[in-house]
C-alpha cells in the first residue's frame, strides 16, 4: 500500500510560505489555515521569545507556525512514528534548533511533574477520545499551569467554563472563543 504524503503551509513570520509534507496517520488532521491564521492573530503580539509545549503535534502545522512568528522554543510531543519521523525530517530542513520533538505519548509526557515555564500550551488531540480532557488534568495536576500560561484548545466540541472547571484547578479564562464547521477552539489563560 503507498503511502500518502501530503503537505501545509506556514502562514505568516519568517517562514511564511514554506511548504512542509506529513504522511497520512489516524487521527492526524493538521489545524485548517482559517483557524491558524485566528489563533496566531489572537496572541500575534505574545509569540515572540516565548516557549511553546505542542502536545499531540501530529503534522507540526502549530509547531512551525509559532517558530516561524518568533518563538524561542517549541517542544513537540508526538507518539505516531511516522508523523514523528516527518517532523523530525521537517525540522532538519527548516535547519533550526529552536524546535525540539520528542517521539512519547503525550499523555506519559504531562503525566510527569513539569519541569521548564511554558508560555503557551497547544492542545490539538486526535477527536472522539476523550483525550483534550485528560489532557488538561494533567497539565493542571502535574504543574504545567503556572500564572500567565496560555492554553490553546481544539475540539470537535464547545469548550465551556463549566468542563475547564472541572479538569482544572487553577484559575483560567477563555480569552476567545469561535469555531469553523465542525472545528471548535479557544484561548484560555491561567490566572
Amino acid at each position: 500500500m503507498r503511502q500518502t504524503t501530503n503537505h501545509f503551509q506556514v502562514i505568516g513570520g519568517t517562514h511564511r510560505g514554506r511548504k512542509f509534507n506529513f504522511p497520512d496517520a489516524p487521527g492526524l488532521r493538521p489545524t485548517p489555515n482559517k483557524v491558524r491564521e485566528t489563533l496566531f492573530n489572537w496572541i500575534q503580539f505574545e509569540t515572540n521569545n516565548r516557549v511553546f509545549l505542542d502536545l499531540f503535534t501530529g503534522s507540526g502545522a502549530l509547531s512551525f507556525e509559532a517558530i516561524s512568528r518568533g518563538a524561542r522554543q517549541v517542544i513537540g510531543i508526538e507518539k505516531d512514528l511516522s508523523a514523528f519521523q516527518s517532523l523530525e525530517k521537517n525540522r532538519k530542513n527548516l535547519k533550526s534548533d529552536k524546535i525540539h520533538f520528542i517521539n512519547t505519548d503525550a499523555l506519559n509526557f504531562i503525566s510527569q511533574k513539569s519541569t521548564q515555564m511554558l508560555d503557551f500550551i497547544l492542545l490539538d488531540p486526535p477527536f472522539h477520545q476523550k483525550l483534550l480532557e485528560k489532557a488538561l488534568k494533567s497539565l493542571s495536576s502535574n504543574g504545567f499551569l503556572t500564572s500567565g500560561c496560555k492554553i490553546y484548545c481544539e475540539s470537535e466540541f464547545e469548550i465551556t467554563e463549566q468542563l475547564l472547571s472541572e479538569k482544572i484547578s487553577q484559575k483560567i479564562k477563555i480569552n476567545k472563543q469561535k469555531h469553523s464547521g465542525q472545528v471548535h477552539y479557544c484561548l484560555i489563560e491561567v490566572l
